[in-house]
């Protein structure tokens, strides 16, 4: 691929999803597009990388971005994943969220939740302590992602014994059933607490009717600069109630300048 090429795809890869495509993700973006472009064999819009940009630039109907989306996105995740999060999220989030909420809608975003398993255990979290709160408690999460493939993955909720190995005993034996040898799949009482959309971080007007107690948006502020970074979280603070928290990755920092979070603990912040 020829560097002016790549250039205009890192433009509609930033502008669009905020990522950003420095010039060594040049043979990256080279294989995704080539497994992409054989996927399609034979349609004239895949053709080429040439005909491939040309096709996103006339399409209005959105899905030539989706298939972009599909291409560029990398989806690396594992059961408690920076496991001090949910350790803390368990012991200190939840027993406050309980004395804050008077209405009994506990309201919880993960906003990258890529094949699931994030949001799924933040939901066996939020079933181990409120299950038998009584009634009145609604703690439902929504999880969303770019990618609507991932997101069909999310919602089957299968995944092989070994990576679902790293959860508690209990866990294992109440919250997966068993489907073969190697694989599991998450029971209907926690995949019914998770709602799954696709969303992009970049949508210049988040639609949520109320704010949210805790956002986990981990691992994908990484690929933003920091203009795109700082909006972002100017969104999260405005879209958090007052005491709520965010979690971001151990390798993402929000500057405390721009957005008065209150620094938690690391990766832990909250609305003061």
């Amino acid at each position: 691929m020829k560097d002016a090429l790549f250039q205009q795809y890192a433009a509609v890869v930033e502008n669009h999803f905020g990522i950003k495509l420095p010039r060594d993700k040049m043979a990256l973006l080279e294989s995704r597009l080539f497994k992409l472009f054989n996927d399609n064999e034979g349609r004239p819009e895949y053709e080429n990388a040439e005909a491939f940009l040309k096709y996103i630039h006339q399409d209005k109907s959105g899905k030539a971005l989706a298939k972009l989306a599909e291409a560029i996105t990398t989806h690396h995740t594992y059961f408690m994943r920076e496991q001090d999060h949910f350790s803390f999220y368990g012991n200190h989030v939840l027993p406050e969220l309980e004395k804050m909420i008077k209405d009994g809608d506990v309201r919880t975003w993960c906003a990258a939740c890529s094949s699931g398993e994030e949001s799924y255990t933040l939901a066996m979290y939020l079933n181990d302590y409120f299950a038998l709160k009584g009634s009145k408690w609604e703690y439902t999460l929504l999880a969303t992602d770019l990618s609507r493939d991932i997101l069909e993955t999310a919602k089957l909720g299968i995944y092989s014994r070994e990576s679902v190995s790293t959860l508690p005993a209990g866990w294992q034996a109440s919250y997966f059933k068993k489907l073969d040898s190697e694989r599991c799949q998450v029971v209907p009482s926690i995949k019914q607490r998770v709602l799954y959309r696709q969303f992009n971080l970049m949508t210049p007007v988040f639609p949520f009717r109320r704010p949210f107690h805790v956002i986990f948006c981990r691992n994908v502020m990484i690929y933003f600069d920091g203009s795109t970074r700082n909006e972002l979280v100017k969104k999260f603070y405005d879209f958090l109630e007052p005491g709520g928290y965010l979690f971001v990755g151990h390798s993402e920092v929000i500057d405390r300048t721009v957005v008065p979070f209150e620094y938690i603990m690391p990766s832990v912040y909250r609305k003061k």
